[in-house]
């Protein structure tokens, strides 16, 4: 296990003003009564990586229901502040910030990750693996019972088309980046937690998106306006993503089981949109959202695998931070498919998509006319 870091806590604390909240109303009836049901039972609820896409939609549904949050994460959210989210800055990899931030909370979201294709081992593994340990290290010191935690599809990715897989699929032995096997490793931890001393669960929703997505939509219309966008393969295959409402409703139904009947402890559970499309499909409705036009262009994936472990083995010679535009992990998930079967999620956690894929873009289309 590598060694924690050691930096100062920030508490920013919570200030509610002005700033235009979630309308609770807005919500549909399912998303309305789980967190009716969570609000009788936590009192406060804290959220790492509370400034990033999932980590704010769960803040802000968690606020709007009246929950107290306590969020964490490595910079400083105003935003979130203003929304009455008690406001925590550190780093996950030091134990006694957790800590400290984590007094007085019953239930956990565990969203806080480095997300990315390209870095050092070092640089993914601090935060992602000793950060989860971290986590249930003060779990446990703080009598905190319940854990959710966000992992990603990629545990199980060997490079392989993965049709309609379950969670009866075996971790990858073999990883094409250190994101996916820093992420595997904190699940098995995860997972091997859950006991008498603290519920866990681990949720893996793939490709998450919609308004205000930091990561896939802005990447997409970059390279559409560089004309750098091209589909790789020579057939498309289908993949499943999630509309960032439905990601957030998936972990709130999660930490609602785990102070309920706790059907999901110690297991793992995919997330979509249950609508599996092809690449060139949820790529040109992204491209549509904003007015631009589809691609067509294309590069064989064989080509651009190779081309991905040039760059790499480039990029790693020249010591390069930057990201490389292909990688192999990136040319194999472009060229593959990935869609899930989430029949357990249903089972379990009572989970159904509440924004289809058609609703999602509408939104986004409005966000990015708005904008």
């Amino acid at each position: 296990m590598l060694a924690s870091k050691k930096t100062g806590l920030k508490h920013q604390g919570s200030n509610i003003n002005s700033i235009k909240q979630l309308d609770f109303s807005s919500l549909t009836q399912a998303e309305q009564a789980v967190l009716t049901a969570l609000k009788s039972q936590c009192s406060k609820v804290f959220v790492t990586g509370a400034g990033g896409f999932l980590g704010k939609a769960i803040c802000k549904r968690l606020i709007a229901a009246g929950i107290k949050v306590t969020g964490f994460a490595r910079s400083a959210y105003p935003e979130l502040v203003r929304l009455g989210v008690d406001m925590y800055q550190g780093d996950i990899c030091d134990y006694d910030n957790l800590l400290e931030a984590m007094k007085g909370c019953d239930l956990v979201f565990h969203v806080a990750s480095k997300a990315g294709v390209w870095g050092s081992e070092d640089s993914y593994f601090m935060p992602n693996v000793n950060g989860a340990a971290n986590v249930i290290r003060a779990c446990k010191k703080l009598k905190i019972k319940k854990l959710v935690y966000t992992s990603t599809p990629s545990v199980t990715f060997k490079g392989e088309d993965e049709n309609g897989i379950n969670e009866s699929a075996p971790y990858a032995v073999k990883f094409l980046n250190f994101y996916a096997q820093s992420k595997a490793c904190a699940e098995k931890m995860i997972l091997a937690a859950n006991g008498e001393k603290v519920k866990t669960v681990a949720l893996r929703p793939h490709l998450i998106w919609g308004p205000g997505d930091p990561h896939l939509v802005p990447r997409v219309l970059a390279r559409a306006k560089a004309g750098k966008l091209k589909l790789v393969g020579k057939e498309d295959k289908l993949v499943d993503s999630i509309f960032i409402d439905n990601a957030a409703y998936g972990h709130l139904l999660a930490g609602l089981d785990l102070c309920q009947a706790a059907n999901s402890a110690g297991k793992a559970y995919f997330l979509s949109n249950d609508e599996p499309i092809t690449m060139a499909a949820m790529l040109n409705s992204i491209l549509a959202s904003a007015n631009m036009a589809p691609i067509s262009k294309r590069v064989p994936a064989t080509l651009a695998f190779y081309v991905g472990y040039f760059l790499e083995l480039t990029y790693g010679l020249l010591r390069l931070r930057s990201e490389p535009v292909m990688t192999r992990f990136v040319a194999k998930q472009l060229s593959t498919s990935h869609y899930f079967d989430i029949s357990a999620a249903k089972k379990d956690l009572g989970y159904q998509p509440q924004v289809s894929i058609a609703e999602g873009m509408v939104k986004l289309k409005l966000s990015l006319t708005d904008s």
